[in-house]
């Protein structure tokens, strides 16, 4: 029979794995694990924050402005987001077809274009060999924008 404080030792163990996973984490100890976390809660924290800036922003900006673009590099390909306060009607494909002419993979993205257009996407470069930078992606999409906005 395993006592309580062995089962709350382990399920204490348990969340501490998949409080190590959640944050990527490589530190062995406790302590280390929960201040891993803390920065990586603060990490997180300022992204919701300049991204709300930057929303904020873009709303508080001219209606007949360009959509706002912004690129953050991950460990494997971008986080690519767009926003306009206007709908844009067939600016999400010419932002994709800009992205596949970069060998850009999209490997996941959200949509929405009710009111305003927003889109958050996550892409890859499809050649190993080739390294894109962020700012690379970043004029592509705003190239693909621009030409967007003289089509309309």
């Amino acid at each position: 029979m395993v006592s309580r404080e062995h089962k709350r030792a382990k399920v204490q163990h348990e969340k501490l794995q998949l409080l190590r996973s959640v944050t990527n984490s490589h530190a062995l100890n406790e302590t280390s694990v929960i201040v891993d976390a803390s920065k990586y809660i603060e990490e997180l924290k300022k992204k919701v924050e300049r991204l709300n800036q930057d929303i904020a922003d873009a709303q508080t900006s001219d209606k007949n402005s360009l959509p706002m673009v912004t690129v953050e590099t991950l460990k494997k390909g971008f986080l690519i987001n767009v926003f306009s306060a206007k709908n844009c009607p067939g600016l999400l494909v010419s932002i994709l077809e800009a992205l596949e002419e970069l060998n850009l993979n999209v490997l996941e993205a959200r949509v929405s274009c009710t009111d305003n257009f927003r889109l958050q996407a996550v892409g890859e470069n499809e050649e190993e060999g080739e390294a894109i930078d962020a700012k690379v992606v970043k004029q592509v999409v705003l190239e693909a924008i621009k030409h967007w906005g003289e089509k309309d």
